[in-house]
């Protein structure tokens, strides 16, 4: 018998693979407005399906179990964004100041240098009034963008909850379309993979909420008892973005430390918000991640960090946020289709794998 089957030379297969995802890195910036609310919201609607799951089981109507389990969850988030929102208004009002007092700060250093290390204080000075201008003008646009990017983000706020509502409501249809999409041979395969990615969903992101919000209160408290401003909001700052991989608890740190030498007396204060972040990343890497937030699914920490960057050059905060877990799903895929292990294996973390095998 003659097989007819086209064979492509290694370098034929790896042209064609990069040109798909130039393609689809194109299709997925510019549609990025329709697309990034579609998977929060499936990643939303993941999420809280236990709780609907939980309302149908006594008997509550499924229209009114959906309503009220997205209404929770979005009133939370809306409290949230609020309180956050508040916060970042009161810190551009304030910006102006802590610049001028940073500005002061780095005179009497420029004074002590220029007179310890003969060098001329006027080139320097004239050096740190550039500076100051081009802080104010450069943070007021961060600022202000901030903001905007905010509003944008209480809009799509307003978008998602229709999209949750009608993935949690069309559930069944959309699992049928999936199996009928890949036919019955391999339906037990992508039940499989879909039972999993709810599973990995569930769990990690659940688990990363309740990560956060035990972050973000044990910041806020440590900032409230030294006194520094805008502890809140430093606090919430620096739980989101612990979650990025050792980049995130450096940026974490630096923002409060920052705050504390232009606000405080003291730059004792800088090394006490130091010494209280330290230990708060003790408990996290040490309980709250091994307990709470273990997933299934292990990405290895160079994946991570590239991953998370490309999302934020591709989608901005969102794709941030998204990139872990689009990367988990991206696993267990690989990980179920025989002819892609190698790419689950190279995305996988062998190192802890190891580790969880000799404990």
């Amino acid at each position: 018998m003659i097989n007819n089957e086209l064979k492509f030379p290694f370098y034929a297969k790896a042209s064609l693979i990069l040109i798909g995802l130039y393609f689809l890195i194109i299709i997925l910036y510019n549609l990025q407005t329709i697309i990034v609310p579609l998977i929060f919201a499936m990643v939303i609607a993941i999420v809280i399906k236990p709780i609907v799951d939980f309302f149908i089981k006594y008997k509550i109507n499924r229209v009114v179990a959906i309503f009220v389990a997205i209404f929770v969850v979005f009133l939370i988030i809306a409290v949230i964004f609020l309180l956050l929102f508040s916060q970042l208004s009161k810190f551009s009002e304030s910006w102006p100041s802590l610049v001028e007092k940073f500005t002061n700060m780095f005179s009497q250093m420029i004074t002590w240098v220029s007179a310890n290390f003969d060098i001329n204080p006027e080139e320097i000075n004239n050096w740190i009034l550039k500076t100051q201008s081009d802080a104010l003008n450069s943070s007021n646009a961060l600022i202000g963008a901030t903001l905007l990017s905010a509003g944008n983000m209480i809009l799509v706020l307003i978008l998602i909850p229709v999209y949750v509502f009608l993935i949690l409501y069309y559930k069944s249809q959309l699992l049928e379309f999936i199996f009928r999409l890949f036919g019955p041979l391999h339906k037990s395969k992508v039940s499989e993979i879909t039972t999993q990615t709810q599973s990995v969903i569930q769990h990690y992101l659940i688990g990363l909420l309740i990560e956060v919000a035990i972050i973000a209160t044990l910041n806020s408290v440590g900032l409230l008892i030294l006194g520094i401003d805008f502890a809140i909001m430093l606090g919430i700052i620096g739980a989101l973005v612990n979650i990025i991989p050792f980049v995130g608890g450096v940026v974490a740190v630096a923002l409060p430390m920052l705050v504390a030498l232009a606000t405080k007396s003291s730059p004792m204060y800088a090394l006490y918000v130091l010494g209280i972040y330290y230990f708060i990343q003790l408990i996290d890497n040490n309980f709250i991640v091994p307990t709470i937030v273990a997933s299934k699914v292990k990405i290895n920490a160079l994946f991570s960090i590239i991953i998370i960057l490309a999302g934020n050059a591709l989608w901005g905060i969102s794709g941030m946020f998204l990139s872990l877990p689009l990367l988990a799903i991206i696993k267990i895929i690989f990980d179920n289709i025989e002819s892609l292990n190698p790419w689950g294996f190279l995305l996988g973390n062998t190192a802890e794998n190891e580790k969880d095998k000799n404990t």
